[in-house]
């Protein structure tokens, strides 16, 4: 007698499609993963760039006059959405509580909220994000520079911290400008004077140090080519400025000679008339109808000098110092730069 037999069954069949199954959950997290880590990560670099530029731009545009809480968040916004690709920065803070300092917040700006928009994870049903970044910028007084080999003296600093600009005037080469007391206590000549260069038309000088003084009256010829730029930019109908080194303390004779540096100001100059020369560039705008007042004109054989004003500047770019500033006086010149 035959028996029936019931045919053997695969108790593993349909296992491959669980595992498939599964496994496309894996993978389909890891892409929302890798996807949405990427979105996040480019855009706090956004936001970080926003906030970059927006306390760099708020610090710049409140240390002249000052400004008000108002102004300042106008002009974060302003640069912060300028920006990022998305112009969508939402600049969650302005912080002037410092002074000469801002710091900025941004988040991400999505709509009423500042989530960011995930593409794929919120299918598996992941909370929303949060981006946001920070800046604090600051203005500080250079501690170095580089630049003209031209020291002005604290006798002729007239720049008040009140004020944007001082008076027009003469500043003549020694010794017609007599002697005054500075802030430091010292008996110095005023007028300005030369200094010995480091390189073609440039002398190094760092803040609260000396510096050696050329015994010359004129400057040396490579210097014809910053001359002649001022000149465009003064024909052009623009500012010639310059920032120079202020010096509190002078002594010694000849090739001692040396000036003690107090800080840097920074000079509108308007006019000028240097030895070596009675035309361009070594002589510019030293007379009427130029100078305004008859005593700040330069036409006698004997007067070397340079007609303009202190005025309060800053500047995103260094003036040869490190970066950071602090270690000269205030004297309305300012290097802005990044701390956070």
């Amino acid at each position: 007698m035959r028996w029936l037999r019931r045919p053997k069954t695969n108790r593993e069949q349909g296992a491959a499609g669980v595992l498939v199954a599964v496994m496309m959950l894996v993978l389909i997290g890891a892409g929302a993963l890798a996807v949405d880590v990427g979105q996040i990560y480019a855009e706090r670099a956004q936001l970080q760039n926003a906030a970059d530029s927006g306390a760099l731009a708020v610090v710049q545009a409140c240390y002249k006059s000052g400004c008000s809480q108002d102004d300042a968040e106008a002009v974060a916004e302003s640069l912060a959405n300028a920006n990022s690709n998305d112009a969508q920065s939402n600049v969650a803070e302005v912080d002037l509580s410092v002074a000469n300092q801002a710091t900025v917040r941004t988040t991400t700006q999505n709509g009423s909220n500042s989530f960011l928009t995930k593409m794929f994870a919120s299918a598996l049903n992941a909370p929303p994000v949060t981006v946001g970044a920070y800046a604090v910028a600051a203005a500080e007084p250079p501690s170095s520079g580089k630049g003209f080999p031209l020291a002005l003296s604290d006798c002729q600093y007239d720049l008040s911290g009140a004020e944007t600009e001082g008076e027009v005037q003469l500043i003549r080469y020694k010794p017609g400008m007599g002697t005054c007391t500075s802030t430091s206590g010292h008996v110095i000549p005023g007028g300005f004077g030369w200094l010995d260069q480091s390189s073609p038309c440039e002398a190094a000088t760092e803040a609260d140090d000396t510096v050696s003084s050329d015994t010359g009256a004129d400057y040396a010829a490579e210097c014809d080519a910053v001359l002649e730029g001022w000149i465009g930019a003064i024909k052009r109908g623009n500012r010639a400025l310059a920032t120079f080194p202020v010096y509190d303390n002078a002594g010694g004779t000849g090739t001692g000679g040396w000036f003690h540096i107090r800080g840097y100001a920074t000079f509108d100059i308007q006019g000028w008339k240097f030895g070596g020369g009675s035309k361009a560039p070594r002589v510019f705008h030293n007379a009427a109808p130029y100078v305004a007042d008859p005593a700040d004109e330069c036409t006698t054989k004997s007067c070397l000098g340079i007609i303009g004003q202190f005025v309060k500047y800053e500047s995103i770019d260094t003036f040869g110092g490190s970066t950071g500033g602090g270690g000269g006086a205030n004297l309305g010149t300012a290097e802005i730069f990044l701390i956070k």
